[in-house]
């Protein structure tokens, strides 16, 4: 009987022997767990909470810049106030107004022809407050363009970066930026509105063809300032706006010179 249990005894300690080490793995495994639940509890949120970090953290973000604010600060340096003084001015001070933008890094800057035809004085308004004569350097009446010297340059200015025009499609967003009823600096948006397009030059029999057509407000002192895209680079110069009244007012056609073909007679690279 002695020997009977003596064999049992062992037989179980030998089997016990062979569970210990999974046995002892198990509950190291089950302290680790604990301890590690114990240093670093977790935090379990619900639904709501999840909602509200969420909608905390989008209420905190900084917004990405509307295409229109990052078009306008890439300009602004480049931007020329124009006033001349014409006998045929309409304001009672015989000061007409129009707009212009330094092309490249001599300082000239493109305006429209008309702006500046006949004037006896023309002075130039930049984006820093100072002011500077000029006198034309160059005229394509057949385009109605014309291209402005500085008697002298602002302390900050930069040349505007040019465009190109045949990458843009209609419905590509469009901004004008000019000095409308000598307002200056005044900015509107809208978009291309068609390519192509034949328009006569103010008080001229001049026909332009090859005209860019948008819809972003231009008026009187608008004219010779850029036609941007989204990027803030030089697409035209505008040039006029169709109005079926006597009244120059914006009905939302305007008209700009493709860019390349306005700095065509100042050997720059065409597009």
């Amino acid at each position: 009987m002695n020997e009977v249990k003596q064999s049992w005894l062992t037989r179980a300690l030998i089997r016990l022997r062979g569970t210990l080490p999974f046995a002892w793995g198990v509950i190291a495994a089950l302290l680790a767990v604990s301890l590690y639940n114990i240093l670093f509890p977790a935090d379990v949120m619900n639904r709501r909470e999840v909602d509200e970090a969420i909608a905390s953290a989008l209420a905190s973000a900084t917004p990405r810049p509307a295409f229109s604010a990052q078009a306008y600060s890439v300009i602004a340096p480049s931007l020329v106030g124009i006033q001349t003084d014409q006998p045929n001015a309409e304001s009672a001070t015989g000061h007409a107004f129009g707009s212009g933008v330094i092309v490249n890094d001599l300082g000239e800057i493109l305006t429209s022809l008309h702006v500046v035809a006949n004037a006896s004085n023309i002075t130039l308004f930049f984006a820093d407050g100072t002011q500077s004569s000029a006198t034309i350097t160059l005229t394509q009446p057949e385009i109605d363009i014309a291209v402005l010297q500085p008697a002298a340059l602002p302390r900050e200015w930069r040349p505007a970066i040019l465009g190109n025009p045949s990458a843009m499609r209609v419905g590509d967003e469009a901004f004008v930026i000019g000095n409308p009823f000598g307002l200056p600096w005044s900015f509107s948006a809208g978009v291309i509105s068609g390519f192509n397009r034949t328009f006569r030059a103010p008080n001229s029999n001049t026909t332009i063809e090859g005209m860019i057509q948008f819809d972003a407000a231009a008026n009187p002192g608008n004219s010779g300032g850029p036609l941007l895209d989204r990027n803030g680079r030089v697409i035209g110069i505008v040039t006029g706006i169709l109005n079926p009244t006597d009244t120059s007012f914006f009905v939302g056609i305007g008209f700009a010179v493709p860019i390349g073909t306005a700095t065509g007679g100042m050997n720059a690279p065409s597009y």
